[in-house]
């Protein structure tokens, strides 16, 4: 991932439109540059961090940062509206933080033929170098929405007539036996933990991928690629 230090960087990037996964200021940092960065990154719909110095001194690796680093994305994030209307399956990651896990779902999911990801912008990795890798080529075909709530991002897409499918140990239907509608969304859950309990709140249908041995549930790729090839199988029958 592409590091950005420093106000004049920031800025310049933010005016060119650059991908940015974020920006990331000094608590306590101000002045009329750090002010038209902040401005700049409301405009352009870039999440803004406010994070102690310390943490931006990490980042950087020094203090010669002027209170303001930046992280660059692999590409730039689709907008909800323009990928929902026409849609017919879009994936949805509660807080997945691994970025080749994230990589694999987005390459899984253009191969099943989902038209888009829609991620979170809190306590979920962005689209990173990484991810780009990881994907496989994938990223470059394939619409990426990163939302500000997950939970308010579903209630928007159940009015737009999607019915929402969670894939979880706890789910009460096996995938390979649930009617999916003809526009539907699958969420998966975050490594080792699953859905959030109001995430699982506003699934209409909680499906659950049956397995043999000792082990609870699968990678969240791995499940992904099970769950979208079956619905990928059903598509392509009633077709």
């Amino acid at each position: 991932m592409a590091i950005l230090i420093g106000i004049h960087p920031v800025a310049e990037a933010l005016r060119a439109g650059r991908p940015l996964d974020r920006v990331l200021v000094a608590k306590g940092a101000g002045g009329p540059r750090v002010q038209e960065i902040v401005e700049l990154s409301r405009k352009n719909s870039t999440p803004l961090r406010f994070e102690d110095r310390g943490a931006l001194d990490r980042l950087a690796g020094s203090a010669a940062h002027q209170g303001v680093v930046a992280l660059g994305a692999a590409k730039r994030y689709a907008e909800l509206d323009d990928v929902a209307e026409t849609a017919r399956m879009l994936v949805v990651l509660d807080s997945v933080e691994d970025p080749h896990n994230l990589g694999a779902v987005i390459r899984t999911a253009h191969a099943a033929g989902a038209d888009a990801v829609v991620v979170p912008e809190r306590r979920a990795v962005g689209l990173t170098e990484t991810v780009a890798k990881a994907a496989a080529g994938a990223l470059e075909h394939l619409a990426v929405v990163r939302v500000t709530n997950i939970n308010r991002a579903l209630e928007d897409l159940k009015k737009r007539g999607y019915w929402i499918y969670g894939v979880d140990e706890r789910g009460d239907q096996d995938y390979d036996r649930v009617d999916y509608a003809e526009r539907a969304v699958l969420v998966f859950g975050a490594e080792g933990k699953g859905l959030h309990q109001m995430v699982r709140e506003h699934c209409d249908v909680l499906v659950r991928i049956p397995l043999v041995g000792k082990i609870s549930s699968l990678n969240v790729s791995v499940a992904a690629g099970v769950v979208l090839f079956e619905w990928k199988r059903r598509r392509a029958a009633a077709e």
